[in-house]
């Protein structure tokens, strides 16, 4: 019995650690440009408040009711080190508005999205054209990479992280094998040591994460010297 009791109490705790940890300090700014502190749920379950927008949940603090935020509502938000502004979809989300992550914000930024596909798990394609972006992008700060979310409630399918190059995400377009190394090269263009290493072939589109990490090290690393 009292085994079973241990057992029934450690899956509650089990319950309660992941629950909370779906909740993380960060930030949003909305569309008048106001900046909102607070607690934010990346991936909540339901449907969203509007039909064809990706979502997100916010609260004031843990004891405060849940509010949830169309991609509409929303210019960005920021969760722990990982920023995402809205864009307009482009054939990558089953959403007309959703959000990317700003993996990278260097003068041609990095932007990162989940693709997901339908109930059947088909994938969802890349139009050769994106769209009107609605953020640019251009918020305050807490960029810097992280690892792939999912993000946005309401999907289906397998998902996988698709990427996209662009001044802002009204003109982001979309990186594959072909043009990999010219793009990534502009992009940490001022990190010789991680351009060398992308045109010795070190690192491909499947293994973008860890390049960006590569990326972030040497930053931090300047960062440090200069202190």
């Amino acid at each position: 019995m009292k085994k079973r009791f241990l057992l029934l109490f450690s899956l509650l705790l089990a319950a309660i650690s992941s629950e909370a940890q779906k909740w993380q300090p960060g930030y949003f700014y909305d569309v008048k440009g106001s900046k909102v502190t607070g607690l934010i749920r990346l991936y909540p379950s339901g449907r969203g408040p509007v039909k064809d927008e990706a979502f997100v949940e916010y609260r004031e603090d843990a004891k405060a009711s849940t509010i949830k935020l169309s991609a509409s509502d929303l210019r960005s938000f920021t969760v722990a080190r990982d920023s995402f502004v809205v864009a307009a979809n482009g054939g990558w989300s089953p959403f007309e508005l959703d959000f990317v992550r700003v993996a990278l914000n260097t003068p041609l930024r990095l932007y990162q999205a989940q693709g997901y596909g339908g109930g059947g798990g088909s994938g969802i394609g890349i139009g050769p054209e994106i769209g009107a972006g609605i953020g640019t992008g251009g918020f305050g700060g807490g960029f810097g990479g992280g690892i792939s979310i999912p993000i946005g409630g309401g999907r289906k399918g397998p998902k996988s992280s698709i990427y996209f190059y662009g001044s802002n995400t009204a003109n982001m377009k979309p990186i594959d094998n072909q043009n990999f190394v010219d793009i990534m090269s502009e992009v940490m263009a001022d990190e010789p040591d991680a351009v060398e290493q992308i045109k010795l072939n070190k690192y491909n589109l499947g293994s973008m994460e860890k390049l960006i990490a590569y990326y972030n090290k040497l930053q931090d690393s300047h960062k440090s010297q200069n202190q």
